[in-house]
This record gives C-alpha cells, sequence and structure tokens, in this order.
C-alpha cells in the first residue's frame, strides 16, 4: 500500500517542478494519478542529484545516486517518504526492476557525459531518461495489452523530452554545460558550440532546430497512434498531455527558432484553452490519432486533411450538441483547478 505521506509529497514535487505534466496528471483517474504522483516524483528526486549539483564532486553524485537505486528496489531501508512509495508501488504494479536500473544508469550517464554526437547515441540514453519513464506509467495504467503498448508508450516519452530539450537548449547550456542537440546535426548545419555558447541564432541553427523538431513529431505521431491501447479512463490525459508538450514546437517556431535568447514557456492561459478545444473534440470523436492531428501543432503527414465536421453532422440537434461537448469542456476544466 503507497503511503498517504509518500503521495502528498509526491503531489507538492509534482505541482511545483512539472506543470505542464502536473495539468495532464489532474485529470487521470484516482487509481492512476495518485501513483503518477509518486512515479514523477521519484524520477525528479533522482534528477536533481544531478541537476541541482553545483559544486558537489561526481562521486558524491554517483553514491547518492546508487542510495536512492538500493532504496527504490527495497533493497536497503528509507526514511525518504517518495522512495518507501516508489518501492510500494513498484511492487503493486510489478515495475520490472530492468526498468528502475534502466532508468538510473541514464542519471548516471549525466554526471559525467554533457554531449551527444549521434542521435542514436542520444537514444540510447533516453532509453532511460525518457522511454523508462513511459513503460513505467504505461505499468501503473494496466492496458489489457501492455505488449501493444508499450513501444507506443516508448515514443511517446522520447517525444515528451526531446521536446523539452529542444526548448531548454538556452537553460541546459548555462544552467548545466549541457547540449542534447546532436553534434552530427549541429555539423550538418554548419552550427558550431561556440555559436551555441554565444546565443548566435543562425541560419544554420534554424535549419538543425527544424530537423530535430520534425524528428520528434515523427515520435508523437508514432506515441499517439497506442494511446488507444490505453485503458479508457486514461486516454483522454494522456492525450492532453502530448497536446501540451507538442504546443512547445508552435512557440519555438513562432519565434523563428529562437531557444537561445530565451526559454519558451507555455502561459496558463494556453495551456487551459488547449485542454478544452481537446476535450471537445474528445467528445465528438474518441480516437486519439485524429483528436490529437485537428487539435495540436503537429502537421499531419497523411495526406489527409480530415476535416472536424464539427457540431450538427449527427441525428441530435447541433445545440444539443453543442451544450453537451460544453459542459464536456467545462468539466475537465473545473477538475484543474
Amino acid at each position: 500500500m503507497v503511503s498517504d505521506d509518500g503521495v502528498t509529497r509526491g503531489k507538492a514535487i509534482q505541482r511545483r517542478t512539472g506543470k505542464t505534466f502536473y495539468l495532464a496528471t489532474r485529470l487521470l483517474p484516482e487509481r492512476v494519478r495518485e501513483s503518477t504522483y509518486v512515479l514523477y516524483a521519484f524520477f525528479r528526486v533522482a534528477d536533481e542529484v544531478v541537476d541541482d549539483a553545483d559544486g558537489v564532486p561526481p562521486a558524491e553524485q554517483r553514491a547518492e545516486l546508487e542510495r536512492l537505486r538500493a532504496a527504490a528496489l527495497g533493497e536497503e531501508p528509507t526514511d525518504d517518504s517518495v522512495l518507501a512509495a516508489f518501492d510500494d508501488l513498484r511492487e503493486t504494479h510489478e515495475i520490472p526492476e530492468s526498468d528502475v536500473n534502466t532508468f538510473v544508469d541514464a542519471m548516471l550517464t549525466d554526471v559525467r557525459k554533457d554531449r551527444y554526437e549521434t542521435f542514436a547515441e542520444l537514444r540510447a540514453y533516453m532509453d532511460g531518461s525518457a522511454a523508462a519513464v513511459g513503460r513505467m506509467m504505461t505499468a501503473v495504467m494496466e492496458p489489457d495489452d501492455p505488449e501493444r503498448a508499450l513501444p507506443h508508450a516508448t515514443a511517446l516519452g522520447e517525444a515528451f523530452q526531446l521536446s523539452n530539450f529542444l526548448r531548454d537548449v538556452r537553460e541546459d547550456i548555462v544552467e548545466r554545460d549541457r547540449i542534447y542537440l546532436p553534434r552530427e546535426t549541429l555539423d550538418e548545419y554548419g552550427v558550431s558550440e561556440a555559436d551555441l555558447r554565444n546565443f548566435e541564432v543562425t541560419d544554420g541553427f534554424r535549419r538543425a532546430m527544424e530537423r530535430e523538431l520534425r524528428r520528434t513529431e515523427a515520435l508523437y505521431r508514432e506515441g499517439v497512434a497506442g494511446i488507444e491501447t490505453l485503458p479508457a479512463d486514461c486516454q483522454f490525459p494522456v492525450l492532453v498531455a502530448a497536446v501540451l508538450y507538442a504546443d512547445h514546437h508552435r512557440l519555438i517556431r513562432a519565434r523563428d527558432y529562437d531557444v537561445l535568447s530565451a526559454t519558451p514557456q507555455l502561459g496558463t492561459a494556453r495551456k487551459l484553452a488547449l485542454v478544452a478545444r481537446t476535450r471537445w473534440h474528445w467528445l465528438w470523436n474518441r480516437d486519439p490519432a485524429t483528436v490529437f492531428r485537428r487539435v495540436s501543432c503537429v502537421p499531419d503527414v497523411s495526406g489527409d486533411p480530415d476535416p472536424d465536421p464539427g457540431p450538427g453532422h449527427g441525428h441530435e440537434p447541433a445545440r444539443g450538441i453543442g451544450r453537451r461537448l460544453l459542459r464536456g469542456a467545462v468539466d475537465s476544466l473545473r477538475r484543474l483547478t
């Protein structure tokens, strides 16, 4: 049984440090929502060992991560409510130890590595830092066919993290001396590390960013295609998370790819508007891929514009449908406030 203290602390951590994900988490059913608070808190506690390690020697960072690993796997006693709650959660939902180890190994990678030569190398890192997170979330949701759901969860986890990398280029350089843009992409478009450190938004940098945005958007389409494999009560919240994370791409393009002078941020009003739009379309059409295509900023590559027929094309009068959909959208927003 996951402790109330672990859930409460996990919720506070997520609310403080992961506002976009927290918004989507609030829409999850209670059976998954409380577990998600604990999962996120564990991920964040481990992440902060290396992200907030100014002046802490690498050996101490590694030792702390190994302590977290042992506690999370139930190998060592702990008085940390988040770690104890995560261990209980892992056993309850049969989260594979391999995913926990892969995640912690990725955090250990951040202690010693701050550049990536190729996308393949970056993706290997993300197998722990993002894909394993998606797999653990899937375990908590308990889909009927996990083997079918997991590849899509992996892709969506990678897409979320890549969006963060693309949004946070300046922050990663300034605060952590890390560059997650693959060097092969930068070299292809003639972008030097000096350009990045001088915050120069060159034409080459714009083309490199667009290249990585499109790569990430392919992962969104792959990930969203699998939302239908999740339990019915989890599909809309996961879809909302995808729409919100992907909307950073709209901001990046609107700034002409300038993520070097400032970090683009979604405002609360924009987030709530996206939740309402997604809810509106979701009540009209329960296919996640179709709704994502209509609501998100990710371009469709199918060639099918798939126009939204809108209210009034079924047997129910348009006015009745409009009221029903509006009530659903308002209900979603009420749960977020």
